[in-house]
């Protein structure tokens, strides 16, 4: 068996190498050598691709090359498009062994070339989903680079039957923001009673009798999930990832309790001993940089551990200055590849890539994590119910097993704990840990 791979092209951009990398070696497992060598290509035995416009060799597997790799600028492009749903291509071809570039069109999702460009943003000031190409051409709810490199796999193996992939095990992971790590506890008289009193102005009874009882100790704080997620992902065996917003400074966006309380800090602290942790930059740190470093350093001291993995609170980023600023931060993963107000994949891939930097030409050594499904989303944006959220999950779920990718969901503890605005949403997610993810441990 053989897991070695020539790739002949007139010319080896820094483009078609990071891309060529993220599906064959990252995603495949394969090791792969590049040559601009005709002869050499020619007379190589070997399992091989030929990325160009001729034919070369008896035996080469051929992919009619697009431009796009081939350029070292940043432009509006038209792209073709072809198919529907989880059969839609980017590039197609009329001639070679693969129907469409698979490179291009990989390189131009997973880099967010899209986002580049000039576009429309949304109220928050992100790049909308109505200006990506998944949504104009209706396959955001498809893992579709995911889909291209199962179906090269095997045009592959079927044209080099001694050539080895490695395969990839599908994975759930569970990830939690912390916006607000309670409803009432913890913050302070001076905000409790400026709650309690718009709440009995506004006619709010109930949550002013909650609010008193949660602070005499009577009931439990309704944002308060941590013991019963804790106990789920014992019986699940699940491994979660917990996203921390530590903000000095409050704000219209940024409410979480202040970090230098001791409730904070014990919360964290709890976690970081038996999870992973990240950072969830304030939506102050995408106004005034230095304040990433400064947030990071407080958890980090809370955590009392480097912290590396980030989520932007929001998913308010803008590339290429929010990875850039993360890059410079040290931070080596980021959960934020999703849309804040509809889920689905946002660079159309449920497999962890490294982020290549357009603005540099060069790929870097953030690794970016996509999630597909978040509570938020469903909840405030499709206005779905927990029963529509479950059927939503469920689909996700059976869309990333399908490629063996990796599922990730975001949830919030509010919408987990025992708020009369969530209910049912708590019982949802189990609901789908149970019948769903049970089956995949």
């Amino acid at each position: 068996m053989n897991t070695r791979l020539l790739i002949f092209s007139p010319a080896v951009s820094s483009r078609l190498r990071y891309i060529a990398e993220q599906l064959l070696e990252h995603m495949g497992g394969l090791s792969i050598t590049f040559t601009g060598e005709i002869e050499f290509f020619r007379t190589f035995d070997g399992p091989k691709i030929n990325y160009s416009g001729e034919i070369l060799a008896d035996g080469e597997f051929r992919i009619e090359p697009a431009p796009l790799l081939f350029e070292t600028t940043i432009r509006p492009q038209e792209i073709p498009v072809k198919g529907e749903d989880a059969e839609t291509v980017l590039f197609p071809v009329s001639s070679g062994d693969h129907p469409f570039d698979i490179f291009a069109a990989s390189f131009y999702l997973l880099s967010r070339y899209e986002e580049y460009l000039p576009h429309t943003a949304d109220q928050y000031g992100r790049f909308s989903h109505k200006e990506s190409i998944a949504w104009k051409n209706d396959f955001l709810r498809f893992p579709l680079v995911d889909i291209w490199m199962k179906d090269l796999r095997n045009r592959l193996s079927q044209r080099f039957p001694g050539l080895m992939f490695r395969m990839q095990a599908f994975r759930f992971i569970p990830t939690y923001d912390i916006d607000m790590a309670y409803s009432y506890l913890h913050k302070g008289w001076k905000r409790n009673l400026g709650g309690l009193i718009r709440s009995v102005f506004s006619g709010k009874f109930s949550e002013a009798r909650e609010r008193i009882a949660v602070l005499r100790g009577k009931l439990q704080d309704p944002f308060d999930a941590y013991e019963w997620l804790y106990a789920l992902h014992l019986k699940f065996m699940l491994k979660p990832y917990y996203f921390f917003l530590v903000a000095k400074q409050r704000g219209e966006y940024d409410k979480n309790i202040d970090p230098g309380k001791p409730a904070m800090r014990e919360l964290i602290q709890y976690h970081s001993m038996g999870y992973h942790i990240g950072i969830h930059p304030s939506w102050h740190s995408g106004d005034d940089p230095e304040m990433l470093e400064a947030e990071k350093k407080i958890l980090e001291k809370l955590a009392g551990k480097p912290v590396i993995h980030s989520r932007q609170h929001y998913i308010r980023m803008k590339l290429p200055d929010t990875y850039q600023l993360l890059i410079e931060n040290d931070i080596l993963h980021d959960y934020s590849m999703g849309y804040g107000d509809i889920n689905g994949f946002r660079a159309s891939v449920c497999s962890p890539f490294y982020w290549y930097d357009l603005s540099r030409e060069e790929k870097t050594l953030l690794r970016v994590h996509p999630f597909c499904f978040m509570d938020a989303a469903a909840y405030y944006s499709q206005k779905l119910t927990p029963g529509q959220a479950y059927e939503e999950l469920k689909y996700y779920h059976d869309a990333v097993k399908r490629v063996n990718g990796t599922m990730m969901t975001i949830w919030h503890n509010s919408f987990l704990g025992t708020g009369k605005e969530f209910a049912r949403w708590r019982s949802t997610y189990e609901f789908f840990l149970n019948e769903v993810v049970y089956w995949d441990v």
